[in-house]
């Protein structure tokens, strides 16, 4: 069986990747480099010129030779590193007539407990969103701001004292809304100092949030674990990191309770499987990023069905509504508070054939949030 062709497809927001054999068999795979999709999608036809004629089954040799041949890493390569390598494993699975988990030592589970994104530009839409989602039937939340989602064209301002005096009401209202019966995954989004980090994880530890994601930014691992050694809420962080050497940096210095790779720019399953080897070496659980497509969830369910240090599936809004369930011939299904895992063959989902013509490519504007004195702030 040879590699015959590889193709790209932007549809709505995402880009899915497609390797074609002859045999007739295809793989998908999906980039999460989704700020800089066309960058990524040029990556692939770099690789391309190298994989078309190669055994699409050397999966392992044909990351290790794609990562290795140049000097250079980033977001965009291994955004399509990681759509190759899961459209590779997709082949593998179809061809063996097996799930790909059960190319990877078989199913640790059946079912992905996941959490529920809920978004608000208030208080109360928030709060509002986290009652609804337990009605739902899921048993945790997250992508959860204690800041509300402020619109990035909208100033930010506010004193030290007003704004973590605010989270903190706010998480205590998510917590008072559910009960216990619902875990509260609080996301940052990167949006503070280490120290300010510090000051809110102390306020809200009384709630006891599931975990505390990425409070400051990812950049440096030292600054990560400062606020770690200062707090006693697990930290989950990872998403936009590329490599498992990060991620052992990371674990190291104890500055991650909860890794959250991202399959599609990890390196795909491979990366991600490795990832969490290291993460179970460290008593470390594992919550897979995604805010993608349906391709990147069917991914990141062969992954929590092939570890035992599984922890949270990211389930992102709207997977089970159009556009993103007529992206694929078939949805993922959904029980309550868990994503089944597909028994199909390979990664378990196909894209609809006229997903494309359907819903057109939609580039991310390049928009920051600025202070009221004109600086950047991160988000």
């Amino acid at each position: 069986m040879k590699i015959t062709e590889i193709k790209t497809h932007f549809v709505d927001r995402y880009l899915f990747v497609t390797v074609h054999t002859d045999s007739g068999l295809v793989g998908y795979g999906e980039s999460g480099a989704w700020g800089f999709l066309e960058a990524s999608a040029g990556a692939v036809e770099t690789f391309k010129r190298y994989l078309i004629g190669e055994d699409p089954l050397k999966i392992e040799h044909h990351w290790q030779y794609m990562y290795r041949w140049t000097h250079f890493r980033g977001a965009a390569i291994m955004g399509a590193l990681s759509a190759i390598d899961i459209a590779l494993w997709d082949i593998a699975g179809k061809h063996f007539d097996v799930p790909v988990y059960q190319l990877l030592g078989g199913p640790t589970r059946d079912r992905a407990r996941v959490y529920y994104h809920v978004f608000g530009k208030t208080r109360d839409e928030l709060v509002q969103g986290v009652i609804s989602a337990k009605e739902k039937g899921f048993t945790a939340v997250g992508h959860l701001t204690p800041f509300t989602d402020a619109p990035r064209d909208q100033p930010a301002s506010g004193t030290f004292v007003n704004r973590m005096g605010e989270a903190i009401e706010t998480v205590r209202q998510y917590r008072e809304a559910v009960g216990d019966e619902v875990d509260l995954c609080i996301e940052i989004h990167r949006r503070m100092t280490p120290a300010e980090a510090v000051v809110l994880a102390r306020g809200i530890e009384q709630f006891h949030p599931f975990f505390y994601e990425d409070p400051t930014l990812p950049d440096n691992f030292d600054a990560m674990g400062l606020i770690a050694d200062k707090i006693h809420i697990p930290i989950a962080t990872g998403e936009r990191l590329h490599t498992i050497f990060e991620f052992q940096m990371l674990l190291e210095r104890g500055a991650v309770q909860y890794v959250r790779p991202d399959v599609c720019i990890c390196g795909g399953i491979s990366g991600a499987k490795k990832i969490a080897a290291l993460a179970e070496a460290h008593y470390v659980q594992v919550v897979p990023h995604n805010p993608l497509g349906p391709v990147s969830t069917a991914a990141c369910l062969q992954i929590a069905a092939s570890i035992p240090n599984f922890a949270l599936q990211e389930y992102p809004l709207g997977e089970d509504v159009p556009p993103k369930s007529e992206i694929v011939k078939q949805p993922l299904q959904r029980e309550g508070g868990y994503l089944m895992i597909p028994t199909g063959p390979g990664i378990g989902i196909e894209m609809a054939d006229d997903a494309a013509e359907r819903y057109p490519y939609a580039p991310r504007q390049v928009v920051t949030r600025l202070a009221v004195d004109g600086s950047v702030v991160d988000m």
